[in-house]
């Protein structure tokens, strides 16, 4: 049962996030292995796939039922990905067949990864993300990263990064929003990473993969739903698309979106969409 770990995920991720994972990526072929052994699992045809931070491998289980092996990078972020995924309980998100939370290894049902929600219809990918945000909006345990946290660390951080780069007035105001709502924030499980490149094909329905869950304001997970596919229309119409179809609070909506919008502002293939939003939503 030997692991290749394609060239492509290794460079990623240390252009990523520096020479210090390499000793994970070292080590990650003997942790996929350990897996395979202790879930009795076989490797199936087709070659490993990857994101940024996780390597997914095609396996078969003890009887013979399609899945697939997820090992994730170690990171904040991913932490509780297992853990919120069984709470949705199968329920548009993946199904979790079995897991390793301590060592961010997941085994999960197989999905159909040629049917992408990204290369469906705009109208239709965005219809469906904002029914995600609606439904999926469930209270959230005590073990999942508080966004309020995140918020205060914000108040401080968002003027120091943002220096010269993001217009004073929209960083006022995003810091403002971060000290208005974060305080106020629900204790909601939500996934601030839902795009359209994470959600697949099931059955003739969608499902969303890779979550990183947050407890917070469902609010918080509209701007990444208008910096993936960026030029395709109006963002600012379909901001109000979102918020109208997935029942969001307006002006939560509106200060969790400037606060990511200066957040994000600084990475080169997300500013212009930073920019548009950050500047129209600020006035």
């Amino acid at each position: 049962m030997s692991i290749s770990v394609p060239a492509t995920f290794v460079t990623g991720l240390v252009e990523a996030e520096g020479e210090a994972q390499r000793p994970w990526l070292d080590a990650l072929p003997a942790l996929a292995e350990r897996y395979l052994r202790r879930w009795r699992l076989t490797l199936d045809d087709g070659a490993p796939m990857h994101g940024m931070g996780a390597l997914v491998l095609p396996v078969r289980t003890a009887s013979g039922d399609a899945a697939v092996l997820k090992v994730t990078w170690p990171h904040v972020e991913a932490e509780h990905e297992g853990l919120a995924l069984r709470l949705w309980q199968g329920r548009n998100v993946v199904r979790v067949l079995d897991a390793d939370d301590a060592n961010f290894v997941l085994l999960l049902e197989r999905l159909d990864h040629t049917r992408v929600l990204d290369d469906a219809p705009l109208d239709e990918a965005v219809h469906v993300c904002a029914e995600f945000l609606r439904t999926l909006a469930i209270p959230a345990p005590a073990e999942i990263r508080p966004l309020a946290a995140v918020a205060k660390r914000w108040v401080t951080e968002l003027p120091e990064q943002s220096k010269g780069i993001v217009p004073d007035h929209v960083v006022a105001e995003a810091v403002a929003a971060c000290e208005r709502f974060g305080p106020l924030a629900r204790p909601l499980l939500t996934n601030e990473d839902l795009h359209y490149e994470n959600v697949l094909g099931r059955d003739g329905t969608w499902v969303m993969i890779d979550p990183k869950p947050i407890a917070g304001d469902p609010e918080f997970g509209v701007l990444p739903l208008l910096w993936n596919r960026f030029g395709e229309d109006d963002v600012m119409a379909r901001y109000a698309t979102i918020v109208r179809e997935a029942g969001l609070d307006a002006e939560r909506a509106r200060g969790w979106a400037l606060a990511r919008a200066v957040d994000n502002w600084i990475y080169p293939e997300l500013t212009p969409a930073c920019r548009a939003v950050g500047l129209a939503l600020a006035g």
